[in-house]
C-alpha cells in the first residue's frame, strides 16, 4: 500500500509507542487523502490514528508473546 510506512516488527525488538503513533498517522493520512485534516475533520482523523495506533500495537504485543 504505501512504501514509506516503516516496517515495526523486525524479530523480538521492542518498538517504541511514538513509533507506532508515526506508522498510524502515516496509513491515516494515506487512506483519508489528508496531510493535514480540515478543522471539521480533525477529531475524526486523530481519532483514527489513535485507533489504528492501539490495535498496531495490540497485534505486535501478541505476536511477541506468542515469539517468546
Amino acid at each position: 500500500m504505501c512504501r514509506s510506512i516503516k516496517r515495526l516488527r523486525d524479530g523480538g525488538d521492542v518498538v517504541p509507542d511514538e513509533e507506532i503513533r508515526e506508522a498510524a498517522l502515516q496509513y491515516v493520512r494515506k487512506v483519508s487523502g489528508f496531510r493535514q485534516p480540515s478543522a471539521r475533520h480533525a477529531e475524526a482523523f486523530e481519532r483514527a490514528v489513535q485507533e489504528v495506533a492501539t490495535s498496531s500495537k495490540e497485534l505486535l504485543d501478541a505476536i511477541a508473546r506468542e515469539l517468546a
